[in-house]
């Protein structure tokens, strides 16, 4: 496969996982200085690793969501917490279970703000908790 190749299919990847919305709000942001970036995303986060066959969309999420709580980046956490709930067909109960998880691994101070940031994606999106 070549590069643009790979990042057609890593924007069609991100476009499903992330939304459409949110991938042209990031579109719409490109300029000179971020534009490599954006590139460099587009073919090997999404193209590369999220369009391997190993596992499925559902377990990528699951995994990206306990990462970005044990590394407190809580921008991407947000971003990919809002996604399995609007995109990814995941309830505010699968999310409580990473957060459970996470809280042992992890550490509770962790999951305890990943609770307060997740609750408050629930709540904005009005889904029952």
């Amino acid at each position: 496969m070549d590069e643009q190749q790979r990042a057609a299919e890593g924007t069609a990847k991100r476009r499903k996982v992330l939304g459409n919305a949110w991938v042209d709000k990031s579109a719409a942001g490109k300029n000179a200085f971020n534009a490599d970036f954006l590139d460099l995303i587009s073919r090997y986060a999404w193209g590369e690793i999220w369009t391997r066959p190993h596992f499925d969309d559902r377990t990528r999420r699951v995994l990206v969501i306990g990462t970005m709580l044990a590394l407190g980046h809580w921008d991407e956490f947000r971003m990919h917490v809002r996604a399995a709930l609007t995109e990814g067909g995941f309830t505010p109960d699968d999310i409580k279970e990473i957060l459970l998880q996470q809280a042992i691994y992890c550490g509770v101070p962790a999951a305890n703000h990943a609770t307060k940031e997740a609750g408050a994606i629930i709540k904005e999106l009005g889904l029952a908790i």
